[in-house]
């Protein structure tokens, strides 16, 4: 399913390592020291945070800034929001309560690694701990987003709406509640195209978004830029929907088969791979033709996409 679809030269692994490395930088200058009390709380906050991430949320944020002649430099708190975001998402999603999964990018996930941790009466903490550090994180995103400034087209107030909508039970929380509720029944497409809609095309449409506001685009940029985000959110799921059927916990950096495990309906399950694939050929193609009115300004977006297509973890 390999798709060439980068229009300029341009070197994505170099983009990522810096973008990665520029993002980590300040992500640590926002969050709290680890040994800051209570060192417990903050130690769960970054271990999550630090653990590994391809940082993709940050890395198209930042991008699109470019592609609507920003700067990074102003898009950096709103792409360090979404990614505490995102991160928070995952914690919680790992916890026994909800998807109760012990591996996360390669190691145990926070409710385990902070297991050993236990009170007077020999309860195990694990589990409060990761909960907690989801809700820091989540507090965490809109501390980090109010540094940054104002725009012409874009108040504090909208960007504050951007994220909390994003995040609330209207889109995040809205498919995460989906997702639990289909497990054990088979849904139709229309009801696991809602969920990916929410639980994932949310965030990453809100992460373009953002970069363009960063950047005070025009209504018609943000519409270009939401069409994408839309497009190669989705596709980015069906993506993991596949990759949760034909790839190794090893490879995936995540316990694989969990969708199967769980009884979840996924892409596979209903259509199956090869239309699995196609459907995720063609979201991506919607994806790069919002992207035509920025010309060249959008290679690293399409760069992104392309990777996202491809990508086999």
């Amino acid at each position: 399913m390999a798709i060439r679809r980068t229009l300029h030269p341009f070197d994505l692994q170099e983009f990522l390592e810096s973008r990665t490395a520029a993002v980590n930088t300040a992500l640590d200058s926002y969050l709290p020291p680890a040994k800051t009390k209570p060192g417990t709380i903050h130690a769960a906050m970054r271990y999550p945070l630090f653990a590994g991430g391809k940082r993709m949320r940050p890395a198209v944020c930042l991008a699109a800034a470019t592609a609507c002649g920003g700067k990074e430099a102003e898009a950096m708190p709103l792409a360090c929001a979404v990614e505490c975001i995102h991160t928070y998402s995952l914690v919680h999603d790992d916890l026994p309560c909800m998807d109760d999964d012990d591996l996360r990018r390669g190691k145990p996930t926070t409710h385990v690694q902070f297991r050993p941790s236990v009170d007077a009466a020999g309860r195990k903490r694990g589990e409060a701990v990761a909960l907690l550090a989801g809700d820091a994180l989540l507090t965490q995103a809109f501390e980090i987003a109010a540094h940054c400034r104002s725009w012409p087209r874009y108040s504090h107030q909208d960007i504050m709406l951007e994220l909390a909508r994003t995040a609330g039970s209207l889109q995040l929380i809205a498919g995460q509640v989906a997702d639990l509720e289909g497990e054990g029944r088979k849904a139709n497409l229309k009801e696991l195209r809602y969920i990916h809609e929410r639980k994932t095309s949310a965030l990453l449409c809100c992460s373009v978004r953002l970069g363009g506001m960063s950047a005070n685009c025009t209504p018609a940029q943000l519409k270009a830029l939401t069409d994408f985000g839309y497009n190669v959110g989705l596709a980015f799921q069906v993506i993991d929907d596949i990759l949760d059927v034909t790839q190794s916990s090893e490879k995936l950096g995540k316990t694989a088969g969990k969708d199967i495990k769980a009884q979840k309906s996924t892409y596979p399950a209903l259509i199956g791979l090869k239309k699995s694939r196609g459907v995720a050929k063609r979201l991506t193609q919607e994806a790069f033709k919002a992207l035509k009115p920025f010309g060249k300004r959008a290679v690293a977006l399409e760069a992104l996409g392309t990777f996202l297509l491809n990508r086999d973890y």
